[in-house]
């Protein structure tokens, strides 16, 4: 047997989730259930569970959750926390409860909560996550892994080197010849970084189209054949 604490502040979905436990958990013993940050903190010093299945949004507000799991960790690092939300899009939320010290992310769509992500939970994984959340990772996973085997192989067909998509990377962001120059990892002069963006026009250009190619056309084209992704514009130092 283990104790579980239940946080949700809408009182139909508090009762539904009582009700997985009841039938579905027997093992779980649900020893308190809270709808407010403050109903919840007495409960934690009255009895210490197990774990705290945590809704993130209370009282109107989307962060409190990330709020309470992070102090709930701090306070009590050995008690496990597993959210349970319905803010289905708010993937930003989602990494700020994972990064407060949640164990994993139920989210209240699909087949909702499960006893064998409850049991994952208590045996002491991490990254707990049910299979619409998992779909959403795994999406992302499938996107990012396809993006960088375009890079590569665009790299290889226009024998782009490391300078080259930094070069591209910072005209980007809007950096001058001469900032790009002034950069620790870029050991070239502006008059250099001129040759080397007509070099650039060169390869990544049918001949009949380099004529009148300035910096953004360069760049819509290095976005376009995935040297470069719009996704991942980040400066150096």
């Amino acid at each position: 047997m283990y104790n579980v604490i239940i946080v949700e502040d809408v009182k139909l979905e508090l009762k539904g989730t009582e009700e997985i436990f009841r039938n579905e958990i027997p093992e779980a013993q649900v020893i308190g259930t809270a709808m407010t940050e403050e109903e919840f903190w007495p409960l934690m010093e009255e009895q210490l569970p197990d774990m705290v299945l945590l809704d993130l949004g209370l009282g109107g507000s989307t962060t409190i959750g990330v709020t309470i799991c992070r102090t709930i960790k701090k306070r009590y690092p050995q008690v496990k926390v597993l959210i349970f939300t319905g803010e289905i899009l708010n993937e930003k939320l989602w990494v700020d409860a994972l990064d407060a010290g949640a164990c994993g992310i139920v989210l209240k769509t699909g087949e909702l909560l499960t006893r064998a992500e409850i049991q994952s939970v208590i045996d002491g994984k991490q990254l707990v996550f049910n299979q619409p959340i998992l779909e959403k990772i795994v999406e992302r996973f499938r996107r990012e892994v396809n993006a960088e085997s375009m890079r590569h192989r665009a790299a290889i067909a226009y024998e782009i080197d490391e300078y080259d998509e930094r070069f591209l990377r910072h005209l980007a962001l809007g950096y001058t010849k001469d900032m790009i120059a002034s950069l620790r990892a870029m050991p070239f002069s502006p008059k250099s970084l001129e040759r080397r963006q007509a070099d650039l026009i060169a390869r990544l250009f049918p001949e009949e189209e380099q004529r009148g190619v300035n910096v953004t056309r360069l760049v819509v084209r290095a976005i376009e054949l995935h040297i470069i992704e719009p996704d991942n514009l980040v400066a150096d130092d």
